[in-house]
């Protein structure tokens, strides 16, 4: 039996895709013009008010300083829709930077899509500093 991914998994689905390809405008082009990226959820160094990257111009700011320079690989082992418009997906985020260094985000990475399946929300719930902690070790 064949079942028919979600809006929601589409997009997270192209999503990963653009990134994985280093194709801005495309990974642009897949959210909503209010949309709101929250990796991570709640306040840390890439987000030090904890709001989240609101608006297209903010959302092609976090592409350029948290995307674009490292490589970035996805390993996601489950993915829990919710209706058709909203999405969770289990697993592991990997970016290796510049310099070497690897990072992995292991978290579950949830996605909201608006009538046109376009991402509203992305809110990706894993811990910076334990994060950050392991790639130095």
């Amino acid at each position: 039996m064949t079942i028919k991914e979600t809006s929601a998994q589409l997009a997270a689905r192209r999503s990963m895709d653009a990134v994985r390809e280093k194709n801005r405008e495309g990974w642009l082009e897949n959210f909503a013009d209010d949309a709101c990226v929250e990796d991570p959820v709640g306040a840390s160094p890439l987000d030090p008010e904890g709001k989240g990257h609101r608006g297209r111009e903010a959302i092609a700011a976090f592409w350029d300083t948290m995307i674009a320079p490292g490589r970035i690989e996805f390993a996601m082992r489950e993915s829990w829709p919710a209706g058709d418009r909203a999405v969770a997906n289990v697993g592991s985020i990997f970016n290796e930077m510049p310099d070497g260094t690897r990072i992995e985000a292991k978290g579950v990475f949830v996605y909201h899509v608006d009538e046109q399946g376009r991402i509203k929300n992305l809110r990706a719930y894993w811990d910076y500093d334990t994060t950050v902690q392991a790639a130095g070790s």
